[in-house]
C-alpha cells in the first residue's frame, strides 16, 4: 500500500493503524537553520532527541523497517528534527519497502531541512530511488552529490545493475576509476554481474578479476559473483576452478558453485559437489536445494529426489519454504511421479503463486490435461492469487489435448482482458495452441504482430508450420530467421534485444524442429545443410539434433548415412533406438532391426543402457511385418510384459493384426482383434485388418472390418476407398459404385494421389493425371515411351488398380497418370546420369506402379528409392528391396 508523508497535512500511516497522526510540519527556528558557515549536519537543533534516532537506527539495522517507518512518524510528530543519521535509517527502509512515493516525501524533508548536501544522506537517496524503480531521480542525486565516496558510486552502479543497464553500469566503473577513488568488494561484485550480461562480458570481466586479485585480494562475496559471472558467460571449468582454489567457502559460495554447474546442464558435477559441501561440514539450506533439485529432476534420478526430500522434511525451515516446494513438485513431476508432486503441493501450507505454477505445469508434462486445467481453475476460485505470465504460458498446452475442455478460443479472451496479450511467453504459447488446433493462420497473425520475437518464437512458429503439414513454410521460414528478413525486425539475442535485421542462429530446439520438415519432403539437400551447419554449431552431438538426423536420413531413403550418425552420436536415448529400428523396419530389413533391438536389450543389462519402451515394441512389430518376420514377432509379443514390464496397447495389437494379416494370416488376425480388452480401441486394428483384406482379396472379412470401422469413423475416406477396391479387385463393381455413391452423399472426400521429388532447390510435386507442371506434355510423352519399351520387355500394365469400369486402353492411359510414374519421369528427365532417383508418396504404392518401376529400373539402369506412405521401396535392376511383400 502507498504511504505519503505530507510537510501540509496530517495523515496517519495507512499501513499502520495504531502508528500517531503526522502533524502540520514546520521548518526549525531561525537560530537552529544552517546558514552558509554553518552545514546541517553540524547544527544541534533544539527539538531532536537522540533516543529517536538511536531508536531509528536499531530498527533499520534490524530489518524492522515498517516499525522504522513509524518510529520516524512518530518523531516527526513528537517535534523532533531528523538529522543525518536519522535520514539514512528511514531511507533504508523505504527502499526495502519500495514505496516510492513515501521516498520522494522523505527526500522533500531532506531537502527541506537542508541535508541535501550531506553525502551519507545524499547515497541513500541515490539508493532509495534505484530500489524504488525511478533511476532517472537516482541518476539526478547521484549527479548533484559534489564529494563522492565509494558508497555513492556503489550505489550508482547497483542501481544501474537493477535497471539492466550494463553498458552504464561499467561507464560509471570506468569514471570512479578516473576519480580515483578506489573500488571495493561491493563494486566489483555488481560489475562482474553486469559483465556477465553483455556480449564482450568475458574480456572485461577477466580485467575485473585481475583487478581484485591485484588490489585487493578476493574474498568469498567477490569470489562467489565472479563464479556467477564465468557460468553464466559459459566458462564452467572457470567457474569450477576459481571456486576450487578460493579459502573460506561459506554457504553461499557452495550454493553459487552448485547453482551455476546446474544451470549449466552439469548436473552430475553439481551432485558431486553437493557430496563435497556436506564433507565440508557446511549445512545445506534452502537454496542449495531449490539449486540442486533441478539437477535431480533433468537427471531423473528419483531416488537422490527422495533423499533431499526427507533432509528438507527434518527441518520445518526448509519444507515450509516455497523455493524448496516448487522444486520438489517440478522434481517428482519430471520424474513422472505427478501424484507425488501435488502430495508435496497439498502439504504448503502458505502457496505462492510459483508453487500453484509448477503443479499446473507438472500436470502438463505428464499429460494430465484435465488435471492441469482443473487446478489453474481452483487457483482463480480459492486463491487470491493472479494467473502470471507463466500461469498462462504454462495451462495453454493443456487446452487443446482436453477433450472436456470446449473453448479454447476463450482462454485467449481471458488472457486479452488480464492484459497478458502482448507478453512474448504469452504469445509463444497461444501460437502453439493454434497450430495444435489446425488454425496456423491465427498463429501466424500472433507472430507477425510481435513486438520482440526470440529463438522460441520462431521455434514455435517452425513447429507450427510441421504440426499442420506446410513444410515448405517451415523451412522458408528458416532461411527467414537465419537472414534476418522477417516482416517484424525486432530479435532478442539472448538478453541482447537488437531492432535491426539480424539474424538469429538456429538452436537444437530449431534443427530438431525442422529436420522432420526435410523428412516429409524426403529433401535430402536441405537436410544435409542442416547436418552441416549442425556439426559446425556444435550441435551435432545434441542428442535430439541426432535422433532427428537418424529419422531424416531414413525417411530421405539414405539408410547408411542414417546408421552413420547413429554410431557416431556419443549418447543416445529411447528415441534415437527407437528412429533407427523403425528406419530399418520402413527399408525392408528386419533381421537388421531385431538385430539392434537385441543389442539395446544387450546394453540395458551390461551397464544399464537405454530399456526399450512402448514405441520401441510398435518400432519392431513393424519391422517384422514388413518383413514378413511373424513368428520372431509373435515370439516377441509373448516376452515384452515379462522382459520390460510393457503391457500391449491398442496400437501393439494393431501392429500385430497387419503382422499376421500381411502374411496372409487374416482370419488369425481376425481372431486376435476379438481377443483384445473390451476398453481398448480398435479402430487402428480393424483398418490394418482391412489393408490385409486388400492385398488378400478376402471380401468377406474386409466386410466385417469396414462395417466396424464406417461404424466407429464414418467420416473417414480411406476406409470407403479400401472397401471400395476389395471390391473392384474382386471385380464387383456394382458394391464399388454403391460405396463410392455412399462415401459422396456422406460428404467424404478421397485424398488426391500426390508424389513428390527434390530438385535443385525446390521440391516439385505432382498429382495423378496432373498437367499443370511445366514440363507436363514432355513428362507424359516420355512415360508413353516408357511404356512401349516396357511391353516389349514383358510388362503387362495391372488394370486392376484402375478402379473405374472403362476398356482396358483407357485403363492404361490412366496408369501412366499415376503421380510417382510423373515424379519419377521427372526425376529420369532432370537429373545426371547414374544419380539415384527419389520420390515419396502420401498414399500407398499401387501394384501396377510397383511392377513399372523394377521395370524403368532395369530400362535406365538408374536406382529409383520410392517411399509411400507404409515403407520404402529400393528398385534397382528390376527388382525391388521388398521382394514383392509390401
Amino acid at each position: 500500500m502507498s504511504t505519503c508523508l505530507t510537510l501540509t497535512h496530517s495523515l496517519s500511516y495507512p499501513s499502520l493503524p495504531n502508528s500517531p497522526a503526522i502533524p502540520t510540519i514546520h521548518p526549525p527556528p531561525p537560530s537552529a537553520t544552517p546558514t552558509t558557515t554553518t552545514t546541517a549536519a553540524t547544527v544541534s537543533e533544539p527539538h531532536s532527541s537522540p533516543s529517536w534516532t538511536d531508536l531509528l537506527r536499531s530498527q533499520a539495522q534490524a530489518s524492522s523497517f515498517h516499525e522504522a517507518i513509524s518510529t520516524y512518524t512518530a518523531m516527526i510528530a513528537a517535534g523532533a528534527s531528523p538529522d543525518n543519521f536519522a535520514f539514512p535509517s528511514v531511507l533504508k527502509s523505504v527502499a526495502a519497502v519500495g514505496d516510492l512515493d513515501l521516498g520522494k516525501q522523505v527526500h522533500a524533508h531532506v531537502v527541506k531541512f537542508g541535508y541535501a548536501g550531506a553525502v551519507p544522506v545524499a547515497n541513500s537517496l541515490v539508493n532509495m530511488y534505484g530500489k524504488c524503480g525511478d533511476i532517472h531521480d537516482s541518476r539526478q542525486v547521484f549527479d548533484k552529490i559534489s564529494d563522492r565516496d565509494d558508497i555513492s558510486w556503489n550505489s550508482m552502479i547497483a542501481a544501474a545493475c537493477r535497471f539492466e543497464l550494463w553498458e552504464l553500469s561499467l561507464q560509471l566503473f570506468r569514471s570512479m576509476l578516473s576519480d580515483f577513488v578506489d573500488p571495493t568488494s561491493f563494486t566489483l561484485v555488481s560489475i562482474a554481474h553486469a559483465c556477465s550480461n553483455i556480449d564482450d562480458g568475458l574480456w572485461f570481466g577477466k580485467q575485473v578479476h585481475a583487478y581484485g586479485l591485484r588490489n585487493h585480494g578476493l574474498g568469498p562475496f567477490t569470489n562467489n559473483a565472479l563464479v556467477t559471472m564465468y557460468a553464466k558467460l559459459g566458462r564452467v571449468d572457470d567457474a569450477k576452478a576459481l571456486f576450487d582454489v578460493f579459502d573460506n567457502k561459506d554457504v553461499v559460495s557452495w550454493n553459487t558453485i552448485i547453482s551455476a554447474l546446474s544451470q549449466n546442464d552439469r548436473f552430475l558435477k553439481a551432485l558431486s559437489y553437493l557430496r563435497l559441501m556436506v564433507c565440508n561440514g557446511v549445512r545445506p539450506d534452502a537454496v542449495t536445494l531449490s539449486s540442486i533439485l533441478p539437477a535431480c529432476s533433468q537427471l531423473e534420478m528419483l531416488w537422490v529426489g527422495k533423499e533431499l526430500h526427507c533432509y528438507a522434511v527434518r527441518s520445518a525451515d526448509l519444507i515450509g519454504n516455497s523455493f524448496v516446494a516448487c522444486a520438489l513438485v517440478d522434481m517428482y513431476c519430471n520424474c513422472k511421479q505427478a501424484e507425488m508432486g501435488r502430495r508435496v503441493f497439498d502439504g504448503v501450507l502458505r502457496r505462492t503463486l510459483a508453487v500453484w505454477n509448477a503443479m499446473i505445469s507438472g500436470y502438463v508434462r505428464n499429460e494430465f490435461y484435465e488435471e492441469a486445467l482443473e487446478l489453474f481453475i481452483e487457483m482463480l476460485s480459492v486463491s487470491e492469487l493472479c494467473p502470471n505470465t507463466t500461469t498462462l504460458s504454462s495451462v495453454l498446452p493443456a487446452c487443446v489435448p482436453c477433450k472436456g475442455f470446449l473453448d479454447k478460443e476463450g482462454i485467449h479472451g481471458y488472457i486479452v482482458k488480464r492484459g497478458h496479450e502482448k507478453d512474448k511467453y504469452v504469445q509463444n504459447a497461444l501460437m502453439d495452441m493454434y497450430s495444435r488446433m489446425g488454425k496456423l493462420e491465427i498463429s501466424k497473425r500472433i507472430f507477425s504482430s510481435m513486438d520482440k520475437r526470440d529463438i522460441v518464437s520462431w521455434n514455435t512458429i517452425i513447429t507450427g508450420c510441421v504440426v499442420c503439414g506446410f513444410h515448405d513454410d517451415a523451412l522458408n521460414l528458416l532461411h527467414e530467421m537465419q537472414s534476418g528478413q522477417g516482416e517484424n525486425r525486432s530479435y532478442i539475442l539472448g538478453d541482447y534485444e537488437d531492432n535491426g535485421s539480424l539474424p538469429l542462429r538456429p538452436n537444437s530446439v530449431t534443427l530438431m524442429t525442422v529436420l522432420p520438415g526435410c523428412a516429409a519432403l524426403a529433401s535430402l539437400g536441405k537436410g544435409k545443410e542442416i547436418h552441416a551447419y549442425a556439426i559446425k554449431q556444435l550441435l551435432a552431438t545434441d542428442v535430439a539434433v541426432g535422433s532427428a538426423l537418424v529419422d531424416m536420413y531414413a525417411k530421405c531413403g539414405c539408410l547408411k548415412l542414417s546408421r552413420i550418425v547413429f554410431d557416431q552420436m556419443p549418447m543416445r536415448n529411447v528415441i534415437t533406438w527407437n528412429a533407427l529400428i523403425m528406419a530399418y523396419g520402413m527399408h525392408g530389413k528386419g533381421k537388421e532391426a531385431l538385430e539392434l533391438f537385441r543389442r539395446m536389450e544387450a546394453e540395458e543389462d551390461n551397464n544399464g543402457g537405454v530399456s526399450p519402451n512402448e514405441v520401441t515394441y510398435i518400432s519392431i512389430f513393424a519391422a517384422c511385418s514388413h518383413s514378413g518376420m511373424v513368428d520372431e514377432g509373435l515370439s516377441l509379443y509373448h516376452t515384452m510384459k515379462v522382459n520390460h514390464g510393457i503391457e500391449p496397447t491398442a496400437d501393439h495389437y494393431a501392429c500385430l493384426v497387419d503382422l499376421l494379416g500381411r502374411s496372409g494370416q487374416v482370419e488369425e488376425a481376425y481372431k486376435l482383434i476379438n481377443r483384445m480388452p473390451s476398453n481398448m480401441s480398435k479402430v487402428d486394428a480393424w483398418s490394418s485388418l482391412l489393408g490385409a483384406c486388400r492385398i488378400h482379396q478376402n471380401v468377406e472379412i474386409g466386410e466385417i472390418a469396414a462395417k466396424h470401422l464406417l461404424d466407429l469413423e464414418p467420416y473417414v475416406a480411406s476406409h470407403y476407398v479400401l472397401l471400395s477396391n476389395i471390391y473392384s479387385s474382386a471385380g464387383l463393381w456394382d458394391q464399388a459404385i454403391d460405396v463410392r455413391k455412399k462415401m459422396k452423399e456422406m460428404g467424404v472426400r478421397k485424398e488426391p494421389g500426390c508424389s513428390w521429388i527434390e530438385h535443385g532447390d525446390e521440391v516439385h510435386n505432382f498429382l495423378a493425371g496432373d498437367s499443370s507442371h511445366p514440363q507436363s506434355r514432355e513428362l507424359h510423352e516420355y512415360l508413353e515411351t516408357l511404356s512401349e519399351r516396357m511391353k516389349k520387355e514383358g510388362y503387362v500394365p495391372d488394370t486392376s488398380c484402375v478402379l473405374h469400369n472403362v476398356d482396358d486402353e483407357e485403363k492404361e492411359t490412366m496408369l501412366c497418370g499415376h503421380s510417382e510414374r510423373l515424379a519419377i519421369a521427372f526425376g529420369l528427365l532432370n537429373t545426371p546420369h547414374g544419380t539415384t532417383v527419389r520420390v515419396a508418396k502420401n498414399l500407398r504404392v499401387c501394384n501396377d506402379c510397383h511392377a513399372a518401376t523394377k521395370f524403368i529400373s532395369k530400362l535406365v539402369d538408374r536406382e529409383i528409392i520410392l517411399r509411400d506412405v507404409r515403407r520404402f521401396h529400393h528398385f534397382k535392376n528390376g527388382t525391388c528391396s521388398c521382394g514383392d511383400y509390401w
